[in-house]
């Protein structure tokens, strides 16, 4: 009984840890600094994630992140499964490390991105209804209003609701409110853009910021 107690808490341990140390790899910085584009903190809203990786004016820079910071959280959840024989409860615990991880990585002093594409990752190999209906609501919301952030959001906040559509596991649950939360909490800036009708659409660069009075 103590050997498989023992077990579980390693198998428990590697999906939270082994998420967490993938899901900070900062694939936007990588890819920025090995494509000639510099440091992508220093550019637009300085966030390493796809979407400001976009206003480098480098389209194939962009893509590179977008798959490399989806890509972690999916291949965080496959391992999980792997290790587990599809545990809900350890996928999505794998999952929401990958998750965390990428918002805030050990590497660059836990500064990291908002998690979009990591959350569409973690979504659609943990839950692939869910993880569908949420990346429909993306692109629909891109499509009408061209703004990134508000189909983030959108999609984010309907991430719960489709797990309960969809009758997901408790445990799918529960990972898309904890994902869909810290959304809402890295995008507390962007929110405070859209009500003034300040956000930047796709595609296009930040608005620079306006520079300090003379003293």
């Amino acid at each position: 009984m103590q050997d498989l107690a023992q077990a579980v808490y390693l198998t428990l341990a590697i999906a939270v840890v082994g998420g967490y140390l993938l899901g900070s790899i900062p694939f936007g910085l990588i890819a920025t600094r090995l494509g000639g584009a510099g440091d992508i903190r220093q550019i637009g809203s300085g966030n390493i994630g796809a979407t400001n990786v976009l206003r480098s004016g480098r389209k194939d820079l962009a893509a590179i992140t977008l798959i490399g910071d989806a890509g972690k959280g999916v291949l965080a959840v496959l391992l999980a499964r792997w290790m587990t024989n599809d545990s809900a409860a350890i996928v999505a615990l794998a999952g929401g490390a990958a998750f965390l991880g990428h918002l805030f990585p050990v590497w660059l002093k836990f500064k990291g991105g908002k998690g979009v594409a990591t959350f569409y990752g973690v979504l659609l190999s943990a839950c692939w209804p869910v993880g569908v209906l949420a990346a429909v609501t993306w692109l629909a919301m891109a499509v009408l209003f061209r703004i990134s952030s508000l189909a983030a959001l959108t999609a984010a906040a309907l991430a719960a609701p489709f797990a309960l559509a969809t009758d997901q596991p408790h445990a799918m649950l529960v990972l898309a409110l904890f994902m869909a939360v810290l959304i809402f909490i890295r995008h507390r800036e962007n929110i405070a853009r859209l009500l003034k009708g300040q956000e930047p659409k796709i595609g296009q660069k930040k608005a620079a910021e306006p520079p300090p009075p003379a003293a």
